[in-house]
């Protein structure tokens, strides 16, 4: 059709009074038929969907990511007087009988709160494959994509009508390790863009959560409702992965922009920020304990590579550790009490562990064929060390776990189903964790 044929046809430009008033009829309209009892921020759900939520109880996990690979040796699993122990020695814990490294006195009077698992021996010696694996919990697959340990749980934990995100990454440092690798879809996987993390640290900020300064909170509400019934409409007629994205994307920064004050460090008290210490990974478990102590479902600390020594390993983790040690023992204890360790679950580790030796440089190089990792609240037993290695701590010489035998604890201690399988239409059959591994029933509660 010729565009000028109707050109003396008189044009009508709707104002923004009437454009209001438009989409105030049309939800009423909705309202009047039942249907906007359907919407929600979220989308609109089935019966089903909201049956399961109603059904999942408040249950929290934080995971302190060690990037870079710490040390068994100066931590969990000390070997003082041997070649491989180093100068460090080592304490009694809580627990008759346990010591942990002399760098780690506070946890070592907590011990009786923690799991520790001394016999982890998994197959990725390189950082990025081993970060990989440890937070999917099963090698790749090309070309499908596992999703994460965070996406799981925050499909699993979480609710997508709430507005505080359910997979939270605190990376204050993400140009110094190896998740600047992991693109937007790496983390979820075949779960969906809705799953993935919302990202601070460094470039990565918490966007557009201001609203315009000439728009009326009804206003926004009244627009944010129609765009989401219509793209939502969209979604389910046309089964559209993209539409799905958007609508994930818009729902993040709407619940995003009611609680974005809950991110800001500066509005915490200050005796908490310097009970946990000046240094930012300090800082972001304190601002995860409050993310959680506030209904997040999963959040995620990292903090670039400190623990990959490769050279003057002693020195550097000799201000390393007490770090961590008072990072840990604020966290456990400010959660026990609040009356939230019960409900959050703390998983405590790297993606392997260091060498029994030193190199030429006084380093210690990665090492997965034996190291250790810590467990506390949700579902894990205290005062529980499980495994052991030989003396020199080269071989695991006492129940070896893997990647999958941890999954299976994670997810049992949460309650959730560790062997169910992936609802994937013209997928090969996936589960939650693959071979049916047993979880580490020892450290169960």
């Amino acid at each position: 059709m010729d565009p000028h044929s109707h050109k003396n046809v008189r044009q009508h430009h709707c104002s923004d009074t009437e454009h209001g008033l438009h989409r105030r009829r049309f939800l009423q309209g909705l309202a009047g038929g039942g249907a906007i009892s359907m919407m929600s921020w979220a989308g609109l759900f089935t019966p089903r969907t909201f049956a399961e939520i109603a059904r999942r109880k408040g249950k929290h996990c934080i995971l302190l990511w060690l990037c870079g690979a710490p040390s068994q040796f100066e931590t969990w699993d000390p070997k003082p007087g041997t070649a491989s122990g180093g100068p460090f020695g080592s304490i009694p814990t809580a627990l008759p009988g346990v010591h942990f490294s002399e760098l780690m006195p506070r946890s070592a009077t907590i011990a009786d709160r923690l799991s520790i698992i001394r016999s982890m021996r998994t197959s990725e010696s390189e950082h990025f494959q081993g970060i990989d694996l440890l937070n999917r919990g099963a090698g790749p697959r090309p070309p499908f994509t596992r999703p994460t340990l965070g996406a799981v749980l925050a499909e699993q934990l979480g609710h997508l009508d709430s507005p505080i995100p359910n997979f939270i990454l605190l990376d204050p440092c993400p140009e110094g390790n190896e998740f600047k690798a992991f693109k937007a879809g790496n983390w979820a996987g075949w779960l969906g863009a809705q799953y993935g993390p919302v990202r601070l640290g460094g470039e990565y900020r918490i966007p557009d959560v201001k609203r315009i300064a000439d728009m009326t909170t009804e206003d926004h509400e009244e627009r944010e409702a129609l765009r989401q019934f219509l793209t939502r409409k969209y979604q389910n007629e046309s089964d559209s992965s993209a539409a799905r994205s958007v609508n994930a994307a818009y729902s993040r920064v709407k619940g995003l922009m009611s609680c974005a004050d809950l991110f800001d460090l500066e509005k915490l008290p200050a005796a908490d920020r310097e009970r946990y210490g000046q240094g930012t990974f300090g800082q972001h478990t304190l601002l995860a304990r409050h993310l959680v102590e506030n209904g997040a479902p999963f959040v995620m600390v990292a903090n670039g590579m400190p623990w990959d020594c490769h050279v003057f390993h002693h020195e550097i983790y000799q201000m390393l550790v007490p770090d961590l040690d008072n990072i840990i023992y604020q966290l456990i204890t400010d959660l026990e009490v609040r009356g939230l360790l019960d409900d959050t679950l703390v998983v405590m580790m790297g993606e392997f562990g260091r060498t029994p030796w030193l190199n030429a440089s006084r380093g210690r190089d990665h090492y997965p064929n034996a190291w250790s990792l810590a467990l506390a609240g949700c579902g894990i037993r205290q005062g529980v060390v499980v495994g052991a290695t030989d003396p020199e701590g080269i071989e695991v010489t006492e129940d070896p776990f893997d990647e999958k035998n941890l999954f299976a604890t994670i997810f049992s201690a949460l309650g959730i189903d560790p062997y169910a399988e992936y609802d994937l239409p013209g997928f090969p059959t996936f589960h939650r964790v693959e071979d049916r591994k047993p979880p580490i029933h020892k450290v169960l509660a």
